[in-house]
């Protein structure tokens, strides 16, 4: 009898490995092994589970460049705005249980709140905030949001000042804020603060042991991923950890591989976990119900002939098959989540570079496997115009330290100093020192460093390395100072801001 057994098992295993696409059982360790090298990616993680089974789950190379700790299951990366469908999902459960209504506007929570034009005040609702529906540009107003000092309610005080530069309802941009905003609900419905809530509500049920919906003193987390970049320097910079937790059901989840097998495991089994519900089918489909058509027109580069966002979730018919995911950016972390109902199978993947497209190039990889596409490998496809792009930008750089030659600028050092203001923003300061000017955001923990170049330009160095190197520019009216024009990493904000001299 336990021969029998013993060769049942043995049987249903072969079956089952052998189930799965050759690219996936030959090629997936070598297949990672060169991208990461490719890319300079110091560590990655990756998950993938498949017909209610985890098939792959496996670190790879080190969490810390000093250290050279290994990556493995249960190595900690920040997921960044793969929190936002913990949040929709959260609030989707409170509509099921009639607790609210997704369709309620936010004023009726918040009767304080103002967007920047009254009409918007008036018609803005709760599934427009996890929709991106406010009409502002994506990543609009993140410079003054992100490792900001401000309180929640700030923030979203602080969201009637940015100007749209579309209509509401009719230009998607996508929006931290508005999550912020959508996850504050949560805490007037239920009394619990967001991150108590989806750790009550989503996080234990789900057994997901190693999970923090708070991302604060990660460095002091046991198994935690160091975050690194490489967009304005030739090597690999150690990062300072992102703190957003004041932007938390936007991004502040810090998770593993292992632990988001399980959260994959229940979005492909309809909420269901080993058996037991932990969401209601209800209410994960309508996480799922489109609210914004991002392109209905064929992807010229992957098999997708539409694309669109639900509720804190993008989808699309990859490959034919209704295909739903989002990425995660934060500092020194890009991370994706991805799943396929309909072949049930999930994938994630944790890296700690935050310059670099493996991570996402790396899913498409896996999904043309199991959906049978034809082989294409997309990272040699891309690498080339990314190493371009990469030295373009370091080639900027270098041409900025390059106009560093000593010469004094157009006024004393004193007439650039003093406070300055931008109504989003906030204040900041500028002081001499050393014949340089320096930077201090007063409800940040960033400053810059300004070296004067010529032309009244100078170039600002940021003492986080991911906010990047660019030139600024004071505007003067003759020997007067009236304000400077400043920019930021585009992983944070696109455009600049410009300080008003007090």
């Amino acid at each position: 009898m336990k021969k029998l057994l013993l060769f049942t098992f043995s049987f249903l295993l072969f079956t089952f490995l052998h189930a799965q696409p050759s690219f996936i059982k030959d090629s997936l360790d070598s297949y990672i092994s060169k991208g990461m090298k490719d890319w300079n990616i110091p560590g990655l993680a990756i998950v993938i589970v498949k017909d209610g089974k985890v098939v792959a789950m496996k670190g790879y190379g080190v969490r810390n460049l000093e250290t050279k700790e290994p990556v493995d299951e249960n190595t900690l990366f920040m997921i960044a705005s793969n929190s936002k469908l913990f949040t929709a999902t959260s609030l989707a459960q409170l509509e099921y249980d009639k607790k609210l209504s997704l369709n309620d506007k936010i004023t009726k929570y918040f009767p304080w709140y103002r967007a920047y034009d009254s009409n918007t005040t008036n018609l803005v609702t709760i599934r427009d905030m996890l929709s991106h529906h406010l009409g502002t540009k994506t990543f609009q107003g993140d410079f003054t949001f992100w490792n900001s000092l401000y309180s929640r309610d700030s923030l979203m005080y602080k969201m009637r000042f940015l100007k749209p530069t579309g209509n509401f309802r009719q230009q998607w941009g996508y929006c931290n804020t508005c999550f912020l905003t959508a996850g504050q609900v949560i805490e007037k419905v239920t009394g619990k603060p967001w991150e108590v809530y989806v750790y009550d509500s989503i996080v234990e049920p789900l057994g997901m042991t190693n999970t923090h919906t708070l991302g604060n003193n990660m460095g002091q987390m046991p198994d935690a991923a160091s975050p690194y970049t490489n967009a304005f320097s030739k090597e690999l910079q150690p990062l300072p950890y992102d703190n957003v937790d004041n932007l938390a059901p936007a991004g502040a989840i810090v998770s593993n591989v292992k632990d988001i097998s399980k959260w994959l495991l229940m979005q492909l089994d309809s909420g269901y976990v080993n058996g037991k519900q932990i969401i209601p089918w209800q209410a994960i489909q309508r996480t799922r119900d489109m609210n914004t058509i991002l392109s209905s027109r064929k992807n010229p580069e992957l098999p997708i002939h539409y694309y669109g966002y639900g509720l804190g979730i993008f989808m699309s018919d990859y490959g034919g098959m209704q295909t739903f995911e989002h990425t995660g950016g934060a500092d020194g972390f890009v991370t994706n989540t991805c799943f396929v109902q309909e072949e049930n199978l999930g994938i994630a993947i944790f890296t700690n570079n935050d310059n670099q497209d493996f991570f996402e190039l790396l899913r498409y990889q896996i999904l043309d496997a199991y959906l049978g596409l034809p082989y294409r490998n997309y990272s040699e496809m891309a690498l080339g115009n990314f190493m371009n792009d990469r030295n373009e930008a370091l080639s900027k750089i270098d041409a900025l330290e390059a106009r560093i030659k000593n010469k004094k600028p157009p006024l004393s050092l004193s007439a650039y100093t003093g406070n300055y203001s931008n109504p989003v923003f906030g204040n900041m300061s500028i002081r001499a020192s050393g014949g340089d000017l320096h930077i201090n955001f007063s409800q940040h923990n960033v400053t810059g460093t300004l070296e004067y170049m010529d032309n009244n330009e100078w170039m600002l160095t940021y003492s986080n390395p991911a906010y990047g190197i660019f030139p600024a520019k004071f505007i003067n009216d003759g020997d007067k100072v009236i304000s400077i024009d400043i920019k930021v990493n585009d992983f944070l904000e696109y455009d600049p801001y410009t300080f008003t001299k007090q």
